[in-house]
């Protein structure tokens, strides 16, 4: 007869009970859900990557890191929102893929589907790992508690430090609250504390906004898609002129 006691166990049950030749299914066992994300919230220990020595890794939740309008040139979206954290902790994968699911749907309903450009700036490379432990009758005798208890992978975490930005949204000036409201709103899926800013640069560069404007006239900035650079006025002077000719003429014909 199967024991009354039916609580949930781990993944790893079904490996432990194949190996004793106990049928799970006969037993009434069922399996566990995913721990909750404050047992990885903090950042302890080296990072441990996927690696050659670290394998059996479970994939990232999140495969996306780009939403919107990928392929829109540097000078179509000036403004630019940022979501920066304001703690050191870890954010798992799971939780980046909710954030990019519920920013992008929101810009989507309220501005359009071709008026943003959103951008994941942190990729979960630290693997978390967990002991699987039984929680059924008669497991003290299927494990060995905290002997040899390293663990095995169960996900994938972005570790973060203050101060750093987590995702990014360039649109157009008329869009400006519709930015701020969908990081909000991604800003309820994460841990801890982050703060809304408004870039002072165009776009995803690193130019000022004060500054582009004179750049562009000068003809001193180079066109690559969605981003662009800032010509060096050092070097020989053949680099130089092989590079500011392209680069006035594709600015003076944009639609080129």
């Amino acid at each position: 007869r199967p024991p009354r006691s039916t609580q949930g166990v781990s993944s790893a049950a079904s490996d432990v009970y194949k190996r004793q030749g106990i049928n799970a299914e006969y037993m009434g066992i069922q399996r566990m859900g995913r721990r909750p994300a404050r047992c990885y919230r903090y950042c302890k220990g080296k990072a441990y990557p996927k690696s050659r020595y670290n394998r059996g890794v479970p994939d990232s939740h999140i495969r996306m890191f780009d939403a919107g309008r990928k392929k829109a040139r540097y000078d179509e979206f000036p403004l630019c929102v940022h979501l920066v954290s304001e703690e050191k902790e870890q954010l798992s994968s799971e939780a980046l893929e909710a954030a990019r699911i519920t920013c992008n749907k929101y810009m989507m309903t309220k501005a359009g589907k071709d008026v943003y450009h959103l951008r994941i700036r942190v990729h979960p490379w630290h693997v978390i790992r967990i002991n699987k432990m039984l929680s059924c009758a008669g497991a003290d005798r299927l494990q060995t508690g905290m002997r040899g208890a390293f663990g095995k992978g169960c996900g994938k975490v972005a570790r973060v430090k203050i101060g750093q930005i987590i995702m990014s949204m360039r649109c157009k000036e008329r869009d400006h609250k519709h930015a701020l409201e969908a990081m909000r709103r991604a800003a309820y899926k994460y841990p801890g504390r982050q703060r809304i800013v408004a870039a002072r640069t165009h776009g995803f560069s690193s130019i000022l906004r004060t500054d582009y404007m004179r750049l562009k006239r000068e003809g001193n900035l180079q066109s690559y898609g969605n981003h662009m650079k800032l010509l060096s006025r050092h070097g020989p002077l053949k680099a130089y002129l092989k590079q500011i000719v392209p680069a006035q003429t594709a600015i003076s014909q944009p639609n080129s």
